[in-house]
């Protein structure tokens, strides 16, 4: 169901690929901090089927946005902001895909969004929320299907999964998302 949408976004390191189909064409990557290194300087990274496979690569992260997040991040988190976009745009440049940043009214509009759902701090919102945030808010086409798959709403403590479960729920009941399911069904026409 997944390899038979018209577009196919995986997040990082593309762990879906395999038991989640088959199929790349967009990776969205973290572009700052650690997970960033870890990802464009490493040939392993690179060399992913998916990330090999995909005809573009997306940064979720405005680096304006994250230069101004720096100076108030606590102890442990200095390289956190740390900015490797220009070389995720060399590395889609020497490999022939797209490339683009994710504009920053995005991020600034699911912060609010967040906030308003929690009340505990929290310093970002996760690579898939930004993903599919941009996706049906932007990229999608009026009409089109964004179905999701495989996000779990785990990872890092920084960011604030139990708000982005709440937030993804009201974009399904919105009937701005689905989440894809086992149900046998025909999918063909998923817009991403």
């Amino acid at each position: 169901m997944i390899d038979a949408c018209d577009l196919v976004i995986r997040f990082n390191d593309c762990r879906s690929l395999g038991r989640g189909g088959s199929r790349t064409d967009v990776v969205a990557v973290c572009n700052t901090g650690r997970p960033a290194h870890g990802m464009v300087r490493q040939r392993a990274w690179q060399e992913l089927p998916a990330v090999a496979g995909a005809s573009e690569i997306w940064c979720v992260r405005d680096s304006m946005k994250f230069a101004e997040l720096k100076s108030g991040l606590a102890p442990g988190l200095e390289d956190f902001c740390d900015d490797y976009t220009a070389e995720f745009a060399e590395f889609a440049a020497e490999t022939g895909k797209a490339f683009k940043v994710i504009p920053r009214r995005h991020h600034d509009r699911i912060d609010i969004e967040l906030k308003a759902l929690r009340s505990a701090e929290y310093i970002v919102p996760s690579s898939g929320l930004m993903a599919i945030a941009y996706v049906i808010e932007e990229a999608a086409d009026v009409g089109d299907r964004v179905m999701l798959a495989g996000f779990d709403h785990e990872g890092w403590n920084g960011h604030p999964f139990d708000a982005e479960r709440v937030l993804i729920e009201r974009y399904i009941v919105e009937g701005r998302l689905r989440r894809l399911t086992a149900a046998p069904q025909r999918y063909a026409d998923c817009g991403a």
